[in-house]
């Protein structure tokens, strides 16, 4: 068991005694200490990426949308509050957290908003939305919080601009991004510089409204969550050498009855402390195992863990399942993570980041550069983070470095408002000798509303 000890709130005062995670989650910090395992079952909020899709999808539709287990995070709460600002009716069942329908208008059903959409803090819903606002007969215009407003959209406004939309941003291509009515969308052949699968799902719902054929070329395979819902909705998508979208699409069929299964994103921070903690028993279930989400399960069985697949099965052209994990008896062996895994596993970077300490050689982690235009710049984030629990790290302008066998100390942790390193960090905590300090940890409800209580429940033995 872990000792009770007393911890610091935003106020200043004492909390109650706690274990590993302290019982006050509406405050802005939250203080962990130490854990000897993750012991139970935890399900997890719905998958984030498919979540936004739905959302945006499910709006221009030609029907009503019944979507299961959508995520309750700030970021596709976002998505929602867009959709109804161009006239769509979402219904939010009381009864089933989760649950809604969305009424879709059509693919020209959407109406011109009052005022500038607000994506908050999620790049997604600006990347994804900007591929439909770019084809309305209206203008429109989409910002966001002050992180949103830092970081630049050029990547979505260059093949939109060539498919002829009218994009004006801020200098340097930040938000707030401006659309005017253009003459019509033509189709394009582009070639992603960058592998995005929001850039991607930008182009191709553009293509919905263009003339003729848009074709997308990745440099390496992103998650394909939008070619499942756009084929799912009766959208001739042609997959090979090149994604192919015949435009412009008379109609979307609605989803009927959508269940969106646990984001293997938010089961990353789990899975990894169940890798670092050798007495640990984790079952995760209902989570997506869809193949272009799973390089995770890949690395950690590669490094000595044994993660398995309790059970699997399809459902609306996803595959959803359960994960066991039992911590390894032998210290993790290190690995290097690049090129294409590096683009599989760019929201995981941060909790391997972590979790690399535990290793026996460390992790090597290179082609991240798209990292430092996250919600923080996140390689800063995680070596300064790193360093004030006491471990080395080399960071690089497109990588890091983390060396195996460190011991972590308990410190003072700043999340920089970004979900993902106060969730990684919190699991530092809990291999981490003192407690830990998470400042603004309430910034986990953006993608996990429910995190800090689901890891006290886990480690509370």
């Amino acid at each position: 068991m872990i000792a009770d000890r007393g911890g610091a709130s935003r106020h200043g005062a004492q909390n109650p005694a706690y274990s590993p995670v302290a019982d006050i989650y509406d405050m802005a910090d939250v203080v962990i200490t130490g854990a000897a395992r993750i012991n139970g079952a935890v399900r997890l909020p719905g998958d984030k990426s498919l979540s936004h899709r739905c959302a945006l999808l499910g709006a221009v539709a030609d029907g009503n949308s019944t979507i299961e287990n959508y995520s309750g995070g700030a970021d596709c709460q976002s998505s929602l509050r867009c959709v109804e600002a161009l006239g769509v009716t979402v219904e939010r069942d009381p009864e089933t957290p989760g649950k809604i329908t969305i009424h879709g208008v059509g693919l020209h059903g959407l109406r011109e908003p009052r005022e500038r959409l607000d994506a908050g803090n999620s790049g997604s819903t600006l990347r994804m939305l900007s591929g439909i606002l770019a084809a309305q007969p209206f203008a429109s215009s989409i910002g966001g919080d002050a992180s949103l407003s830092r970081r630049p959209m050029r990547r979505i406004m260059a093949p939109l601009t060539g498919m002829g939309a009218r994009i004006e941003a801020e200098e340097g291509g930040l938000p707030p991004l401006r659309y005017s009515p253009s003459p019509g969308l033509h189709g394009i052949s582009y070639a992603l510089p960058v592998a995005s699968a929001q850039v991607k799902s930008a182009i191709l719902f553009a293509g919905l409204y263009a003339q003729g054929t848009t074709q997308v070329t990745e440099p390496v395979p992103t998650r394909d969550h939008s070619e499942v819902l756009l084929r799912a909705m009766g959208v001739p998508l042609r997959r090979g050498r090149h994604l192919e979208l015949a435009g412009p699409v008379e109609r979307l069929a609605p989803l009927q009855k959508f269940f969106v299964p646990g984001d293997p994103s938010s089961a990353a921070f789990f899975l990894c402390a169940a890798a670092a903690l050798p007495e640990s028993d984790l079952l995760i279930s209902d989570v997506s195992l869809n193949p272009t989400r799973s390089a995770l399960l890949d690395v950690l069985a590669r490094m000595g863990a044994k993660p398995a697949v309790a059970s699997i099965e399809e459902q609306s052209g996803e595959l959803v399942g359960s994960l066991h994990l039992e911590g390894p008896r032998q210290r993790l062996t290190g690995t290097t993570i690049a090129g294409a895994e590096a683009a599989a596993l760019i929201d995981e970077i941060p909790i391997l980041a972590v979790l690399a300490t535990a290793t026996r050689d460390g992790i090597e982690f290179r082609d991240v550069a798209e990292l430092r235009v996250k919600e923080s710049d996140r390689l800063c984030a995680i070596a300064e983070n790193l360093r004030a629990m006491g471990a080395q790290c080399d960071e690089r302008e497109d990588g890091l470095f983390v060396p195996g066998q460190q011991t972590l100390r308990g410190g003072t942790i700043a999340s920089h408002g970004d979900h993902r390193i106060a969730m990684a960090f919190a699991i530092a905590g809990l291999l981490a000798e003192g407690q830990t300090l998470i400042g603004d940890a309430g910034c986990a409800s953006v993608s996990y509303p429910g995190f800090f209580s689901d890891l006290k429940r886990l480690t509370d033995q």
